[in-house]
């Protein structure tokens, strides 16, 4: 099947040649075109998330064959570049680092993807708090928290589409918001519809919107760099690469970490590459392949000395 395929038609033609998979796609892969029409699907299920977020597509909570999946259908139609786009990602872009695309209808702007009990990062902290997850609240847990959002920064960079820039992630807030936490303590990356292609070679530079970006979260480079006597005009405004996203990297990494024992340390040994992180020029700051290797070896070093005698009163 094409990556342009639909399967919620492709299955149907096909299940006669294909039997096995065929049980295996209506059991594991809920396609919901096998089963009733799309429209049914809203009769199923119930919303989940606020208003804010359903901007641009409501998700509601679905089951099929008693496995719990999220639904999603374009709310605004002046929305529909931006939800085509967000699907051309998830169908391109499926791995371990992205949510799992379960099926979809694309004349009517329905998703379906893996459902994440857990929710976005944005409730991270709210769920570290409840009793039943104190043991995932240390400084080791939250470090790969950390390494995970790196290596999907890594991936998108480096994906099989060429290099991608998060663009939606102009504050905090916005940037967790894009992000799911599995139950087994993972991140993944859930919203793709602001995905820019970077081409350096080719001269392909890219621009996160079409308004005036503020605040110390975004890169220098996504400032209006003419001052505040010159209006703003996005035509003026020039383009940037995907080191917008190593500019942010420390300040999402200080959000994971939080405020548990050992957390300190972690950002004392963090302290150079997060420097680099934050050079004004973008050149002058790491590949995400960098970050992620620094990370990796700042982790083997904390454990390899927390294992150590003395140095539990440390960590």
């Amino acid at each position: 099947m094409s990556m342009e395929a639909c399967p919620l038609e492709w299955w149907p033609k096909h299940e006669g040649a294909y039997e096995c998979l065929a049980y295996l796609a209506r059991k594991y892969f809920a396609t919901p075109a096998t089963y009733v029409p799309c429209e049914r699907l809203f009769s199923l299920s119930g919303d989940i998330v606020n208003k804010k977020q359903a901007a641009l597509s409501p998700v509601f909570l679905s089951e099929w064959k008693e496995n719990k999946v999220s639904l999603s259908q374009l709310a605004n139609s002046e929305l529909k570049e931006d939800f085509l786009h967000g699907l051309k990602m998830l169908k391109s872009l499926q791995s371990k680092y992205v949510v799992r695309l379960l099926g979809y209808c694309e004349k009517q702007f329905t998703v379906l993807t893996q459902y994440h009990p857990l929710g976005s990062l944005k409730s991270l902290n709210e769920m570290l708090d409840l009793p039943r997850y104190k043991g995932l609240n240390t400084w080791h847990r939250r470090f790969m928290l950390a390494i995970d959002y790196v290596s999907i920064i890594h991936y998108l960079h480096n994906s099989p589409l060429g290099t991608l820039v998060m663009c939606d992630s102009n504050d905090l807030d916005k940037l967790l918001s894009q992000y799911l936490l599995t139950s087994d303590f993972h991140v993944l990356v859930n919203d793709l519809d602001a995905l820019p292609l970077v081409n350096k070679s080719a001269g392909r530079l890219v621009k996160c919107g079409h308004r005036e970006l503020q605040g110390e979260f975004v890169a220098p480079e996504q400032l209006w760099p003419y001052g505040e006597e010159v209006p703003f005009e996005d035509d003026l405004m020039p383009p940037y690469d995907e080191k917008t996203d190593i500019w942010k990297i420390p300040d999402v990494t200080n959000f994971f970490l939080g405020h548990v024992e050992g957390s300190d340390i972690v950002r004392f040994h963090l302290f150079d590459i997060h420097a680099a992180c934050k050079k004004k020029n973008p050149a002058e700051r790491p590949s995400a392949q960098m970050v992620m290797d620094t990370y990796r070896k700042m982790l083997t070093l904390l454990l390899r000395e927390a294992a150590m005698p003395g140095t539990r009163e440390m960590l």
